[in-house]
């Protein structure tokens, strides 16, 4: 069974790592095929793809060829892209270097700014519908969620919202470029409206265990 971090390990990970990669050259397979390929049993590929099945690295169908039973196809389910490697981080954090190398200070500058607006243009209307300022919190933390950063909206007893992120997805990407989160905080700002002040309290870059905003209206109602 695969460890809480999606790996495998113990003697029968070779195997079902070597199922993986036939599923990722070959495309749909069946445990015949698979079993022809490893020179083993039908019922020991079996075994195998049910226990990869039960982590979620594999996915099945069954299929009707002539008479008899339908044949099974295995294939790789979304969650197994874990198992094969993603330069996707390194090739931002190349990409970022490159644009502050080569194009200067300015042209990165310029790059966040119009990164920020155009977040601000969809949080923006999102938010549109939303007629008080404790809805647009709400509504910005289940957009922050969708991108993946685990966002929970809270309202404490003096009437301060407040917003935290559980998980920074570009935690790799802001650590080296520190001004994604200072534009993070204007994007903030912009969609929760003038009647309010947006304060970051926690910072994951600083040392916290998540991001943490505090909301404070500006004025009477929320």
């Amino acid at each position: 069974m695969p460890l809480k971090n999606g790996s495998y390990k113990g003697a029968t990970w070779a195997t079902r790592r070597a199922l993986l990669d036939m599923l990722k050259l070959g495309g749909e397979l069946s445990s015949a095929q698979m079993a022809a390929e490893l020179g083993v049993s039908s019922m020991a590929i079996r075994q195998h793809m049910q226990e990869l099945e039960a982590a979620g690295d594999v996915q099945s169908e069954d299929r009707a060829q002539g008479k008899g039973r339908p044949t099974k196809f295995w294939s790789l389910a979304p969650a197994a892209a874990r198992h094969f490697p993603d330069r996707h981080r390194d090739l931002i954090l190349d990409l970022l270097g490159n644009v502050q190398a080569v194009l200067g200070e300015d042209a990165m500058d310029r790059l966040l700014d119009e990164r920020g607006k155009e977040q601000a243009r969809q949080y923006g209307r999102r938010v549109a519908g939303c007629s008080t300022l404790g809805e647009r919190v709400r509504e910005l933390a289940k957009l922050r969620s969708e991108e993946g950063y685990m966002a929970e909206a809270s309202e404490g007893e003096s009437g301060v919202f407040t917003l935290v992120e559980n998980h920074c997805p570009i935690c790799a990407a802001a650590a080296a470029c520190q001004d994604l989160c200072a534009r993070e905080l204007t994007v903030f700002e912009r969609v929760l409206g003038p009647d309010c002040s947006v304060e970051r309290v926690e910072h994951m870059l600083s040392g916290a265990r998540r991001c943490a905003y505090e909301i404070r209206p500006s004025k009477a109602g929320k």
